[in-house]
């Protein structure tokens, strides 16, 4: 495994592995690897012939009241999970390599991103899909795996993908949940044991949302408000959001006509979590 830092290196090193019927792929990361990301790997290398797992917190998709100099940075540790898993590239730019100029040219895909986390983080998904689109343009996979927990952000990837005709197949992974539901994410690290307790309530509202359409209720908000009494069982649960949507479009439903995905956002303590789950037909 090489673990480089600019865009000069990644290019070069990939360029003479570059055969027909080969396939390179990328998992996007912001470091921080967990079992999740593992899974990720896991696909990515099962699936194609070269890996490699970009680490780059990036800047952009924080807002000026978020964690970013919190987030947690743990690379030596990252770099030992990549090694054990036998990713090829890790490829970890510095915020400068990747900004070098004022970025005035964003990726946005609109619609897509104006509901659930884009209506409490403007800017959010234009950032994500700007710097996922430049390593998608640095590394240029034939195949990009993204975790279905953040569901909004798959959905904007793959229109991006779509709309922009990247000749780049776009590998959902489903989420990794701990022994109690709670789903796998960089930011459970924050929870401190009472918080830790309490976060599997999000995933417990989304079930009994699901249950309420599996039962046969097409109300949305009735589903909806059954789901939120779940998360009243504590006051350190505070409530961005929890709707039933379109699971291609993002769009809330009034009427439950399945696929949907049933998405929430909460904040426990200072620690903002998302989840999701798709109530199929």
């Amino acid at each position: 495994m090489r673990a480089v830092h600019t865009v000069k290196e990644i290019r070069e090193a990939l360029e003479p592995r570059r055969k027909p019927g080969k396939a390179i792929a990328l998992v996007p990361t912001m470091g921080a690897l967990h079992i999740g990301h593992e899974k990720l790997i896991e696909m990515a290398r099962t699936e194609c012939e070269l890996s490699v797992v970009s680490i780059f917190v990036n800047p952009l998709q924080f807002g000026p009241n978020e964690d970013y100099e919190r987030y947690p940075r743990t690379f030596p540790d990252d770099i030992e999970i990549c090694r054990r898993h036998g990713v090829d590239f890790v490829f970890a730019p510095a915020a400068g390599e990747m900004y070098p100029l004022p970025q005035l040219t964003f990726a946005e895909v609109t619609r897509l991103s104006n509901h659930l986390c884009g209506s409490f983080r403007p800017g959010h998904f234009r950032a994500v899909a700007t710097v996922v689109l430049k390593l998608f343009n640095i590394v240029q996979p034939q195949r990009a795996y993204f975790g279905e927990k953040d569901m909004q952000q798959l959905a904007v990837v793959r229109r991006m993908t779509a709309d922009l005709n990247l000749p780049i197949t776009i590998v959902p992974v489903p989420t990794v949940r701990e022994a109690d539901g709670l789903a796998v994410s960089s930011r459970n690290r924050y929870l401190d044991p009472g918080q830790r307790k309490v976060a599997p309530l999000l995933y417990r509202a989304l079930k009994e949302g699901e249950k309420r359409i599996r039962s046969g209720e097409k109300d949305a908000a009735k589903i909806r408000a059954d789901a939120l009494r779940v998360l009243d069982e504590t006051p350190l649960v505070r409530v961005d959001y929890l709707e039933v949507v379109d699971p291609d479009e993002i769009q809330p439903v009034r009427i439950v006509t399945p696929p949907v995905r049933i998405a929430g956002a909460v904040w426990v303590g200072t620690t903002r979590l998302i989840d999701n789950v798709l109530v199929g037909t």
